[in-house]
C-alpha cells in the first residue's frame, strides 16, 4: 500500500515540470488529487467500518458551503475557513452517525441519503438564504487562498496543485495508518461480526462514531478546498450525477482494495474529461454544475477582484 502510494503522488509531484502550462492538463490533475481523497474516505467507511454510508457528496459540499459562507459572509481569511469547515463537517458526521449506531446496513444507507436529499431544499430555502447560502443562485464571489502572500486559485494551476498535493499526502498517510493500525483491525472486527467484536471489548459506539468523524472532517476539508478553486458553489453539487461519478470510482477501485479507490479517482477524473467533447451526453461532473447558476450566463466565472471572462479552450478551469 504505501509503495504504490508512494510511486503514485512521485509521479503526480513532477507532472508540473512536464504540464505547468497546459490548464487543461493541471485541471485534471488538481480534480484527482481531490476525488482520490473524497473516494478514499468513503471506502474507508464503507469498505473496512462496513458502515453504508450514502452522505459522502453531502459532507463534501458541507464542507464546501461553510468554508464559502465563513469566507464571504464573515469575512474570514480561507486558510482558516477550510479547517473551520472540516471541523464543521465532522461534528455533522457524528451527529449524523448518532441514530444510524442501532440501525442494520441498508437502513443507514437510507439515513444518510436522507441528510443528501435534504440539503438541496435546506441551502435554496429561507433557512439557507439566512446562513448565507445564496439560495437557488449560490455563492458567486468565493475569494482564493492566500498564504504567506503567495495566491492559490484557479488562475494559480501550479502552486494550487503543490497546496493539493500536499494536503493529499497528509491526508492520505492518516488514512493509511487509521487502516494499518489497530483501529483499522477493530473496524474490519465490527464489519465482519459485530456481536463478536463487541464479546471482545471492542466498542461499536466509539469506533464507528470515530470513523464518521474522521472520514467526514477529511471530506469536509477537501469539499472546502475545491470551493475556494472555483470560486463558486451551486445545489447542483449535489445531483444524483455526481454521486454516481463517485460510486463509479469506488466501483472500479474495489471496495475495500485501498488504495484501490485512488485508481479508480484516476480512470474515472480522465475519462470523464476525454468525454467533454460529447457535451450533453456526457455525465456531468460538480465541477460543471458550479460553472451554471442561476444569473451568471452559462460559459461564464467571476472572482472576486478580477474581471468576468468567458471559457475557451485555453481557459476552461472549472470543468
Amino acid at each position: 500500500m504505501v509503495l504504490i502510494l508512494s510511486g503514485f503522488y512521485c509521479v503526480m509531484g513532477i507532472m508540473p515540470l512536464f504540464f505547468g502550462n497546459t490548464a487543461y492538463i493541471m485541471n485534471i490533475l488538481i480534480m484527482i488529487l481531490i476525488w482520490a481523497v473524497v473516494a478514499s474516505c468513503w471506502d474507508v467507511i464503507m469498505g473496512f467500518a462496513g458502515i453504508f454510508s450514502f452522505g459522502q457528496v453531502a459532507f463534501y459540499v458541507i464542507g464546501a458551503y461553510a468554508s464559502a459562507i465563513l469566507s464571504v459572509s464573515l469575512g474570514i481569511p480561507p486558510v482558516f475557513t477550510i479547517i473551520m469547515a472540516g471541523v464543521i463537517t465532522g461534528v455533522i458526521g457524528v451527529l449524523v452517525g448518532l441514530p444510524c449506531l442501532k440501525l442494520a446496513g441498508p437502513y443507514v444507507a437510507l439515513v444518510t441519503f436522507a441528510v443528501h436529499m435534504t440539503l438541496i431544499p435546506f441551502l435554496r430555502g429561507p433557512l439557507g438564504r439566512a446562513i448565507g447560502s445564496g439560495g437557488s443562485q449560490g455563492i458567486l464571489t468565493i475569494p482564493p487562498i492566500n498564504l504567506l502572500g503567495f495566491a492559490f486559485s484557479s488562475e494559480q494551476l501550479v502552486p494550487f496543485f503543490y497546496l493539493t498535493l500536499f494536503l493529499t499526502i497528509i491526508c492520505t498517510l492518516i488514512l493509511a495508518l487509521i487502516i494499518k493500525s489497530y483501529w483499522g483491525t477493530a473496524f474490519l472486527a465490527l464489519k465482519d461480526s459485530e456481536n463478536f467484536a463487541t464479546s471482545l471489548g471492542i466498542s461499536a459506539f466509539k469506533y464507528k462514531l470515530m470513523v464518521f468523524g474522521i472520514t467526514s472532517f477529511i471530506t469536509g476539508l477537501f469539499g472546502a478546498l475545491y470551493a475556494h478553486y472555483v470560486g463558486m458553489l451551486s445545489t447542483k453539487m449535489l445531483s444524483m450525477d455526481v454521486f454516481t461519478i463517485l460510486m463509479i470510482m469506488m466501483v472500479i477501485g474495489g471496495i475495500g482494495k485501498y488504495p484501490g479507490v485512488v485508481v479508480g479517482a484516476v480512470i474515472t477524473v480522465t475519462i470523464n474529461q476525454l468525454l467533454a467533447p460529447l457535451g450533453m451526453y456526457r455525465p456531468p461532473d460538480n465541477g460543471r454544475y458550479c460553472s451554471s447558476s442561476g444569473s451568471v450566463p452559462s460559459g461564464w466565472r467571476h472572482r472576486p477582484g478580477s474581471k468576468v471572462f468567458p471559457f475557451t479552450a485555453k481557459n476552461r478551469l472549472i470543468r
